[in-house]
């Protein structure tokens, strides 16, 4: 803790600052469930004709819109944790879902209790420990859609106190326990930090019955990638040696891939949003694609309309009451999201859809409307922001940085960061992705799939690929090999390089995983060569597993017959 923080401590435990002259904001950080910033008007897409968030864009003309905000680790638990912390995953020790941080160490909600603040959290929290804010009521891990069951505070310990909204939907849920506790147990005249966190929009996608009809009839509009993937993008790491793991990496929305599609999960459990004669195994990749593609953005969007109409329901009471324009609002996904580009399923990846998160701040006392900014900022910066609002100094602890002074001017101040660090440590987890990590810069995104897992085991073929993000914004075209690039690749591999070590990405955590890191970091001929071959032998690996699969699944049936 430095100087400055522990005086400004002192002073708060001492009673000696005085809040008259300036009163503190109060802060309502609001952040959903995988929604996507393809999946808000305020960031014009493909969707933007279908108006899916009225009333967010409406927060975003009144506010600063972000168009590089980053996570660092686009998976929910440690983007979570990097919140609460301000550290990245290697710093807090939340590397995955299986995470948790310690009442002791929720840096954030502590801070603003210590200055004052009253604090909340309300709805998805994911960090499995018992929150340490003032009052909670928070979804047990994930959580489900209907019948939302809440942690609570109560006679007993965390976390066998709870309570069950019966019949209603999580968003609604969520929503009404918040105006809850700004009815029944907010103290007037004391500044509020309220965390209110959506489950929605994360699959399966339950949408509240009342949007059943929504989108019913339209024909959603369908990203240029869907069916087509250049060859031109990624690399042996995503596509393997002459693209023998294509059907294997990345889960996908049609039958691309045969372990885990949307094509078959969708129509198991929505088969009201595909045709009576829907059978996968009769259909093409195209036209299972297609329907697949539809029934999903429908599920989708229907669930985030129903976020941005909670979100009014919210923003009316606090105008009711006065405390809309006297408090900084935030709103953001936990990560983004794909939504059908090169035919994939969820976030995990390092490419844009699933790093970059929607950001809008509003507070119209600093911060003049209908500005956007190109800054790079990362999650783990997002409670230094919320902390210099209110006046409260970051401790040495957060690894992030304030990014006040970019709200309220729109220009970033000397020495900014110009790169965001990201890493996904899950290997081969539940959709398919390789262990990879990335520096992405305004310009250029360099990824670096090493390909295993924390302990060095279960190898898919390593492999670099760079993107020229002026040239080619969609991440199509990988340039890693461009001759053209060469130089701008040695730059960048240097400026990874000093990244890793700057946050503390040493690999120390895991040494078996970094001795990979350091294995095919040069890439040369031999490395290449050693990939191609690690390309089959994870093929032939993949296609034993799926055949097991398929014959438990076989032995299953006999048995229920």
């Amino acid at each position: 803790m430095n100087l400055f923080t522990k005086f400004f401590m002192a002073g708060l435990m001492l009673g000696g600052f005085s809040t008259s002259a300036a009163p503190r904001p109060n802060i309502l950080f609001i952040m959903s469930d995988d929604h996507t910033a393809q999946a808000v008007g305020a960031y014009a897409t493909v969707l933007k004709p279908l108006n899916p968030t009225p009333t967010l864009d409406k927060m975003a003309a009144e506010g600063i819109v972000f168009d590089n905000a980053f996570c660092v680790n686009a998976i929910c638990t440690p983007s979570r944790a990097c919140i609460i912390t301000g550290q990245y995953p290697h710093r807090n020790g939340v590397f995955d879902l299986g995470g948790r941080i310690t009442p002791g160490n929720q840096t954030l909600p502590i801070l603003f209790r210590k200055a004052g603040y009253q604090t909340a959290m309300i709805g998805k929290w994911h960090l499995k420990e018992e929150p340490n804010f003032d009052y909670y009521k928070v979804l047990p891990g994930q959580g489900k859609y209907f019948d939302t069951q809440f942690r609570v505070q109560g006679s007993k310990p965390w976390p066998r106190n709870s309570v069950t909204h019966k019949g209603e939907h999580s968003s609604d849920a969520i929503t009404d326990s918040t105006l809850h506790w700004f009815k029944t147990q907010r103290e007037k005249g004391k500044p509020f930090f309220v965390c209110h966190q959506f489950k929605a929009p994360h699959d399966y996608f339950e949408n509240a019955p009342r949007y059943q009809d929504y989108l019913a009839d339209v024909k959603i509009p369908e990203p240029s990638t869907l069916y087509d993937v250049p060859s031109s993008f990624g690399s042996i790491a995503t596509r393997g040696y002459q693209d023998e793991l294509m059907p294997h990496i990345g889960t996908s929305i049609g039958k691309r891939n045969p372990r885990r599609s949307y094509a078959v999960d969708l129509k198991q459990r929505f088969p009201e949003e595909f045709p009576a004669d829907y059978n996968v195994l009769k259909l093409s990749e195209r036209e299972t694609t297609h329907l697949a593609y539809q029934a999903y953005l429908r599920k989708y969007l229907r669930c985030v309309k129903g976020v941005d109409d909670n979100l009014k329901r919210l923003f009316d009471y606090l105008k009711a009451e006065g405390l809309y324009d006297n408090t900084v609002i935030i709103y953001t996904g936990d990560q983004g999201f794909w939504l059908g580009e090169n035919d994939y399923q969820d976030k995990r990846w390092a490419y844009d859809p699933s790093m970059r998160m929607p950001l809008i701040v509003r507070f119209p006392k600093t911060i003049k409307g209908g500005i956007r900014s190109d800054a790079i900022v990362e999650n783990v910066d997002f409670p230094a922001l919320m902390l210099d609002f209110a006046g409260i100094p970051t401790p040495d602890s957060m690894q992030g940085q304030s990014f006040k002074s970019i709200c309220e001017t729109g220009n970033e101040p000397k020495g900014w960061k110009q790169a965001a660090y990201y890493r996904y440590w899950m290997h081969m987890a539940h959709h398919d992705n390789p262990g990879h990590m990335a520096i992405r810069t305004k310009t250029h995104k360099l990824i670096y799939f090493y390909g295993c897992d924390y302990d060095g085991g279960n190898p898919t073929p390593p492999g670099w690929e760079l993107y020229d993000l002026e040239k080619d914004p969609a991440e199509l075209v990988n340039v890693y090999d461009d001759p053209a690039h060469a130089k701008v690749r040695a730059q960048l591999k240097l400026q990874f390089a000093d990244l890793r070590k700057k946050i503390g990405d040493d690999g120390s955590h895991y040494p078996a995983s970094e001795k990979i890191v350091q294995e095919f970091w040069d890439y040369d001929a031999a490395d290449r060569e050693k990939a191609r071959k690690i390309s089959s032998e994870f093929l032939q690996r993949r296609l034993e597993s799926l055949k097991t699969s398929k014959n438990q699944g076989r032995n299953q049936q006999k048995k229920k017959q």
